[in-house]
Parts: C-alpha cells; sequence; structure tokens
C-alpha cells in the first residue's frame, strides 16, 4: 500500500469500504475556530454510520498555558475513543468540513495515540456529497470500543525542543500561519504578534488546497524550498496545533514520518513573557 493510500482516502474508495461487512469507523470532527459549533453540521447532515467527536473537548486539553489546543488527558481520550466506537487495531476515517485542518489534527492524535490505522477522507464532507453519496441524519449509537491509548507514538515538541530545532542547523521549524502573522503585522487570535526566531515561514496555503494534497514529489519540492531536506530534523507549528497537524500530514505525505508538531504552537509560546519573539522576515529560506 502507497504511503498516500496509508494516510489519505477518496470517497469512492470509503463508500465501497463502507459496504463490507466490518467497514471502518468513521469520526466526524467538524470544527470551526469560531461561528456554529460542529456538532451542527453533523445533525444536519453526516457520512452514514459516523459519530460525532469534539475537538475542542474530547481531542484536545483544556486551554490554558500550554495552549488552545493542548495534549488532551490520556484517560479522558480513550474514554472519548472508546465511546465513539474505537477498537483496537481496527481501521478508522476521519472527515471534517473540506479544510482539512481539524481532520488532519484528529489524524494526528489518534497516531499519536498509538492507533496506526487511521486515515483521512481527502477532500472531506464537501469530496462526499460531490461525489452524489449518501447522507444521514440519524445518530447512530456505537458499540463501545477496546482501545488503548499509549501516548507518544508521534513525535512532540515543546516550547523548549522548538526553540532548539529553530535554532539548530541543519533543522528546520515551519510556521504554517498566513505570512501577515508570522511577521508580526497582523495577530487576530493571540496576544503577541510574531514568531519563534528562526522558524521559518510556509503558509498552509502553499502545499494544500481546501482540503486536498498535491502528490508526493510536489510536496517535496515545496517543503525543500522552504529548507527541508532528506535528513534535517524537521518540525511544524501555527496558532494552536490545529493547522500545524495538517502540516506534519503532509510532510507524512512527503516521505518524513519523523515530523514533530510543536502541540502547545505560538498560543502557548507567548503565554511566557519571557520567551522571544521575532518579527518580519520572508517565507522559506
Amino acid at each position: 500500500m502507497s504511503a498516500t493510500a496509508d494516510l489519505l482516502v477518496e470517497p469512492g474508495r470509503l463508500a465501497a469500504e463502507l459496504d463490507h461487512a466490518d467497514p471502518p469507523t468513521l469520526l466526524d470532527v467538524r470544527w470551526r475556530l469560531t461561528g456554529p459549533p460542529g456538532r451542527d453540521d453533523y445533525t444536519a447532515g453526516h457520512l452514514p454510520g459516523a459519530v460525532f467527536v469534539d475537538l475542542d473537548t474530547e481531542l484536545c486539553g483544556r486551554p490554558g498555558a500550554a495552549g488552545r489546543h493542548p495534549l488532551p488527558d490520556p484517560a479522558a481520550l480513550q474514554a472519548a475513543l472508546r465511546a465513539a466506537g474505537v477498537r483496537a487495531g481496527h481501521p478508522v476515517v476521519v472527515y471534517d468540513g473540506g479544510d482539512g485542518m481539524s481532520a488532519a489534527r484528529a489524524w494526528w492524535t489518534l497516531r499519536w495515540a498509538g492507533h496506526r490505522q487511521v486515515r483521512v477522507l481527502h477532500g472531506g464532507f464537501p469530496a462526499w456529497t460531490a461525489a452524489g453519496l449518501p447522507v444521514d441524519t440519524s445518530a447512530p449509537t456505537p458499540v463501545p470500543g477496546d482501545v488503548t491509548v499509549a501516548p507518544g507514538a508521534l513525535p512532540v515538541l515543546d516550547a523548549g525542543a522548538a526553540a532548539r530545532l529553530a535554532a539548530a542547523e541543519p533543522g528546520v521549524l515551519i510556521d504554517v500561519r498566513a505570512a501577515p502573522r508570522y511577521r508580526g503585522e497582523h495577530e487576530p487570535v493571540d496576544p503577541v504578534a510574531g514568531h519563534v526566531p528562526g522558524a521559518v515561514n510556509l503558509p498552509a496555503p502553499e502545499y494544500v488546497t481546501q482540503g486536498r494534497f498535491p502528490g508526493a514529489e510536489a510536496l517535496r519540492e515545496r517543503f525543500a524550498a522552504a529548507g527541508v531536506d532528506a535528513d534535517a530534523p524537521v518540525g511544524a507549528y501555527c496558532g494552536s496545533g490545529v493547522t500545524a497537524a495538517q502540516a506534519v500530514l503532509a510532510l507524512h505525505l512527503a516521505g518524513r514520518p519523523d515530523a514533530a508538531l510543536y502541540v502547545g504552537s505560538w498560543s502557548e509560546w507567548v503565554a511566557d513573557p519571557d520567551r522571544p519573539v521575532a518579527t518580519g522576515g520572508t517565507s522559506g529560506r
């Protein structure tokens, strides 16, 4: 199986898998940074058999000094996943409203928790409906799962490790926020504008378009232009570790499964006034 097939699934392929006697577990993780909650979208219509899982309250910890979307408590995550029907060794497919960000964070969280068989529906719910595939409004009652959360299966950066990676040669810490936020010209969410000193900017739209990824070679070329080579350590951050999880997924698709996520991201970095803040700069290296 190719790396892409191991990480992404197209709507037609997923529809065929759902016709099997023991189909993948479907998790609807639609989410918005602002605006109506994702559960409203789920109630209005979702993939048949999908269970809604809330990014803010079930896949992440409580916001605070560790950021707006910190790592979840392993026991709480295990309880949430079991309630959603996630079973040990059984495939899971996650999907969102189409931008691919919350689905990527869900993918990352399950992989970090030790559940390897998880894929993202490429293009999310809009791709499913565009293919003319069925939508349901009834909420299933899943059979409780037996997944065991074993944290640490994917690499994580804390603030200190992120700072060291940004300063390392070789080594690249990618800031995937929009360029004005990286340069410190505009910060709509967090109290301080700027970036981690030494980080390079590669805004998410440069490697993913409406939740869909280009081929592996195109991804490798784009990351290489930002300074990522085959051997140098690489990590990613954003505002709170959601968009950056999508960057980690893109790096996996590009052949870098060792890519680390700075989960706390900028929202954690600026929670400590003693941490340095850089402004200005340009994209890439």
